[in-house]
């Protein structure tokens, strides 16, 4: 213990927040020097309090311990783990300082106990111990500097309540989360690829959007690879779905005019005529190209006796303006004539006579 601890432990007694010492002592690992500072970081803006006509809230100090903690722990983060990625310690430092986990340590320190509100808000708003407890780190900065906020990560949170390697290598799957959400409401959910490219290191660099039923614009992330991307973006949406109920409304909008879309009757009914017969229609016969009479000739079926001239198959026969064609194309010896001679002229004659 330094020797300005044992100075502040000798005046506390005559202090008359003596209590309110004790408690920040217990969740910091020391003691304050201006007490005004952490009064503030606990004073939430539900409260309503007023000094010379200005609000007095931990809202500022949320705001400069939000930039004093993102320092802390990426410096924590680079030591910790040397040799890794730019992508790997970013992500490793946004589990930490994430508004879950931030919210997970004020529980476990006892720092939501000592939030001062109006006692309305503090019940749903699930944010109000990560908030105190960044701007805690705002006080701590304001009271005893860079140096003492770096003691505080280390010492009092790394090493006594969160484990970084576990954090590190956690895999918490948002989208997957996001999925079972929209699936469960029957939501339409995309990633859109907005941007491929290389960072400055030649390093590949992904975007990407969330898109609710083809149209509603989610939140967007940027990662090292498409997983990580699509996570961020995940994560994003789903913190704007917890926090906005607008936009809740607006996802469920979309979803009922996609619905109303594909319940609409359609009311032309199809026509049952077949239009493209597989047969042809025997009562309305077309007309047969000439290399198919041809074949159709030379198909003809004989009888028996060879003598006989040849009969037409029944596809020839079905057809009269085609037995015409054949008939004129065929022909036999009764098709050669020659003049008939004196004898014929007598034999005929007579055969006359006689059957008269």
């Amino acid at each position: 213990m330094q020797i300005f601890d044992l100075l502040d432990i000798i005046k506390l007694p005559f202090r008359k927040d003596k209590e309110l010492y004790s408690s920040l002592y217990d969740i910091i690992g020391f003691y304050p020097r201006n007490i005004s500072y952490y009064k503030q970081a606990l004073m939430h803006k539900s409260l309503g309090h007023r000094e010379k006509g200005k609000p007095v809230n931990n809202e500022r100090l949320e705001f400069l311990g939000d930039a004093v903690l993102d320092s802390v722990v990426g410096h924590i983060v680079y030591s910790h783990f040397p040799g890794k990625r730019e992508g790997f310690l970013t992500n490793t430092r946004s589990k930490i300082v994430q508004r879950e986990t931030l919210g997970r340590l004020a529980q476990e320190m006892g720092i939501n106990q000592l939030i001062v509100s109006n006692g309305r808000s503090s019940s749903h708003n699930s944010y109000m111990g990560g908030n105190a407890f960044e701007a805690l780190v705002g006080a701590i900065y304001l009271d005893r500097g860079y140096d003492a906020c770096m003691r505080f990560m280390e010492k009092r949170i790394l090493k006594e309540l969160l484990n970084i390697d576990k954090v590190a290598y956690k895999e918490v799957n948002f989208k997957s989360k996001l999925i079972e959400w929209s699936q469960k409401n029957r939501v339409k959910l995309d990633f859109e690829l907005l941007k491929q490219e290389k960072d400055k290191n030649g390093n590949p660099k992904f975007t990407y959007r969330v898109l609710f039923e083809g149209k509603l614009k989610g939140e967007i992330g940027e990662g090292y690879s498409k997983k990580e991307a699509q996570q961020l973006a995940s994560k994003l949406t789903l913190q704007r779905l917890r926090k906005e109920p607008q936009f809740i409304d607006k996802v469920f909008g979309a979803k009922a005019d996609r619905t109303k879309m594909e319940e609409m009757p359609v009311t032309a009914v199809p026509d049952t005529v077949d239009t493209q017969q597989a047969f042809i229609n025997e009562s309305a016969p077309h007309p047969m190209p000439e290399h198919r009479q041809q074949k159709v000739v030379k198909l003809e079926r004989f009888d028996d006796d060879q003598t006989q001239s040849p009969r037409p198959s029944a596809a020839v026969s079905d057809a009269p303006s085609q037995r015409k064609v054949d008939e004129e194309d065929e022909f036999d010896l009764s098709d050669i004539k020659s003049d008939p001679s004196r004898e014929d002229i007598i034999a005929a004659a007579e055969a006359a006579a006689f059957s008269e």
